[in-house]
Order: structure tokens, then C-alpha cells, then sequence
């Protein structure tokens, strides 16, 4: 079946971007973290350095509906390049009222209300944040209560 996903990049705070999301959400890993010293050495491959074999290679958390959220720090030394920015925000569309202000509260708190959750003209319950990691959240609620 498909599956849409979002994939969130971060510069060495990976691991603990996603056990805050793993607070806010409940719920596990789908598997054990996977760390960059997995990766097998292949031929003409630099070396990694040892201060990057521990990060994140790969994190996958299902958050709501069957939503994958997914994650990797991207170390320099590999050539990425992390801009926070506003290029990605992940949609939640939560099946009650109630359910997005607790959401929108927790990932909001030490970040930024970019705006408030209101009844809005088209119908829906909507806000946006960013949290304290840069990630910027958008919450869509159709439900009147």
C-alpha cells in the first residue's frame, strides 16, 4: 500500500529531535535508531570521522493516521548543508479538536506561533508553529469539536 512519509534533516541533533517528537506523539521506533558506524566501509570511500559515527543515520517514527516521520543528521564531513528554512512543514490533521490543541501546544512550546489555532474561513480548525528544532508544523482539524 502506499505511504507518504516526510523526511526531516538536522545538523547533529537528529536523536533528540526525535525523542521529542516520540513524547508528543507515544509510540516507537520502527526500528532501533541506525547510526552512521553502521554503514559497511566500501572502496574509495573517505573514512568517517570519529566524531560522526554516532549520529543518526536513520530514525522512523509513525506519528498520526500511519504517517511516517523520518530522520538523519547530515554531517558536514559527508557534504551536507542544513539551512533551517521554511521549505518543509509537516501537515497533521488530528480527528478531534481537542487532539490538535495538545499536539499544537506540545510541539509549540520552546518554538514559535506562527499562528494561533482559529476557526477559520473555510471551515477548519488551523495554526501553525515551529518548534524549538526548526520544524515548522501545520495543523488542519475538520472537526467541530
Amino acid at each position: 500500500m502506499a505511504q507518504v512519509s516526510t523526511y526531516l534533516n538536522f545538523s547533529h541533533e537528529t536523536e533528540d529531535a526525535f525523542n521529542f517528537y516520540k513524547k508528543v506523539f507515544g509510540g516507537e521506533f520502527t526500528s532501533p535508531i541506525s547510526r552512521f558506524r553502521d554503514i559497511p566501509q566500501s572502496e574509495g570511500m573517505p573514512p568517517l570521522p570519529e566524531e560522526d559515527k554516532d549520529l543518526v543515520m536513520h530514525v522512523a517514527l509513525p506519528i498520526l493516521g500511519g504517517h511516517l516521520l523520518m530522520g538523519t543528521d547530515a554531517p558536514e564531513s559527508m557534504q551536507f548543508r542544513i539551512q533551517q528554512g521554511n521549505n518543509v512543514y509537516v501537515a497533521l490533521q488530528p480527528d478531534s479538536r481537542t487532539e490538535t490543541r495538545r499536539l499544537f501546544d506540545a510541539l509549540a512550546q520552546g518554538g514559535h506561533v506562527e499562528q494561533e489555532l482559529q476557526e477559520m474561513f473555510w471551515g477548519d480548525y488551523y495554526g501553525s508553529c515551529r518548534d524549538k528544532f526548526g520544524v515548522q508544523w501545520m495543523f488542519i482539524c475538520s472537526a467541530k469539536e
